[in-house]
């Protein structure tokens, strides 16, 4: 079985994901797809892809953590992992009711009646994204902005910079004390003192990936959130860059 991400939680890149399905039914290889990072930035369409299987999270959503789907082509076979009852063709044991309640609940909020992201605030997004962008680009002009070039190929709340001499590390803490929350990477690898796999996968070099930083924005998102955001870097930069990347 073949398995990646729709959306790269890291960078924002989007994956073409219905080629990379195409080619894995074509060599007879069941495909999974991780569109965690997609629900709600990006219009999925399970049959278009021609996976085999797919998996969503309500939390990426607003809705409650822990409670996810995981959507199976009508030819695939799953085995359970947990053996008893066949309900839901694949889980054993009883189900979560008031969960799947809360997440249908949230895709109601996030999707509404067309099952797809709202063109007015995905389009918000992206201005607010590109803002953040050109503002960090004028901040620091040796930040490197990292994932997709093309801004069609990027989830619009997402923007992930990489900083030169900086620990990424340092301007969490910096910013943080500032008041605004950013993150090094992805959620799965918080508290975990490594550099990124994934930047590493794309080639930078260990003293380049220290310096990442991500910017991820959401529906709620102000753009006087932004304006503080670029209010409080040049001084976090300056001073995680004096402390170098020890």
């Amino acid at each position: 079985m073949i398995s990646f991400l729709w959306v790269n939680n890291e960078v924002g890149s989007i994956l073409p994901v219905a080629e990379l399905c195409g080619i894995a039914e074509g060599s007879g290889i069941p495909s999974h797809v991780d569109a965690v990072a997609a629900l709600g930035q990006v219009p999925i369409n399970f049959a278009a892809t021609r996976a085999s299987a797919l998996s969503v999270s309500a939390h990426k959503i607003g809705g409650p953590v822990g409670v996810g789907a995981l959507v199976l082509g009508r030819h695939t076979i799953a085995d359970s992992l947990l053996h008893g009852g066949s309900q839901q063709r694949a889980r054993s044991g009883s189900q979560n009711v008031a969960g799947a309640v809360a997440f249908a609940a949230a895709l109601d909020l996030a999707l509404g009646e067309g099952r797809a992201p709202d063109p007015e605030r995905i389009s918000r997004l992206a201005r607010l994204r590109d803002r953040l962008i050109a503002g960090v680009r004028d901040i620091d002009p040796s930040a490197v902005l990292r994932g997709s070039s093309d801004e069609h190929a990027r989830v619009p709340g997402n923007a992930h910079f990489t900083f030169p001499g900086c620990q990424g590390d340092s301007l969490v803490f910096l910013l943080d004390a500032a008041g605004v929350s950013v993150s090094v990477g992805s959620a799965c690898q918080a508290g975990v003192a490594e550099i990124s796999h994934v930047l590493m996968a794309m080639g930078l070099s260990e003293a380049e990936a220290a310096g990442a930083l991500r910017f991820t924005l959401g529906p709620d998102t102000r753009e006087t959130e932004v304006d503080s955001l670029l209010a409080a870097l040049p001084a976090a930069i300056d001073r995680a860059r004096s402390a170098g990347l020890n």
